[in-house]
């Protein structure tokens, strides 16, 4: 199975990009706009039929928004001018990812705890509880190494928590989204090449349907 990486950066011209780039529901929106790029009439959610991740951050020359599928999504199904759209063959990067190999890391996730119940009733605790600080770099380092990688550095830094809502057209059947955020980056040894492989197509963590969860990595390359 092939997996593609669709750069697209979106035209500072175009109402439609700055539109779905701003505010708190980002995610929501470009939840929205990227499963219009894939064929409709799919069995059950488009975004688990062709493996949709994806993650919108910020460049030097500007916003981009990272698209990962099994599948070469279709441009001409955003709107005119929205952007320019580049989509790349994974298969060169995954056929280098050897035990042993170091690479540089990028993953926006959404570190969270489930209490129990006892804890739960004993603190009056939600049933998710978002984490930051030390408590969110020791969930990513369970993270990465069940995605078969050992992380040498971690920086993290939280963003903005993604709200909004999602469903029915009546407002009081709609479904409340809320994902905390933190962006991750680093260097990492792979340990297990096939784990990180299965982990790159199915992304980490909840919120994969809202810009969370897409794991990114760059061989780097060792001076001879």
């Amino acid at each position: 199975m092939t997996l593609w990486l669709t750069r697209i950066v979106p035209s500072p011209h175009s109402r439609e990009a700055r539109r779905d780039l701003g505010g708190s529901d980002q995610g929501i929106r470009l939840h929205q706009r990227v499963l219009q790029m894939f064929p409709d009439g799919v069995e059950g959610p488009a975004r688990a039929a062709f493996g949709v991740l994806f993650r919108a951050e910020e460049t030097p020359r500007g916003p981009q928004i990272l698209l990962q599928s099994h599948v070469v999504p279709d441009p001409s199904r955003l709107p005119d001018a929205y952007g320019n759209v580049e989509p790349r063959s994974l298969d060169g990067l995954l056929a280098t990812l050897d035990k042993g190999t170091i690479v540089n890391y990028r993953c926006v996730a959404s570190p969270v705890r489930k209490p129990g119940a006892a804890s739960r009733e004993t603190y009056k605790l939600p049933p998710v509880v978002a984490l930051s600080g030390n408590a969110a770099i020791e969930w990513w380092e369970r993270q990465s190494t069940a995605a078969g990688l050992e992380p040498l550095h971690i920086d993290a830094h939280p963003l903005t928590t993604v709200r909004g809502s999602r469903g029915a057209k009546d407002p009081a059947a709609r479904q409340r989204v809320q994902h905390s955020r933190t962006q991750f980056d680093g260097t990492a040894r792979v340990l297990d090449a096939g784990l990180l492989r299965e982990k790159l197509a199915t992304g980490i963590g909840r919120g994969k349907a809202y810009g969370c969860g897409l794991l990114t990595v760059a061989p780097i390359r060792q001076r001879s």
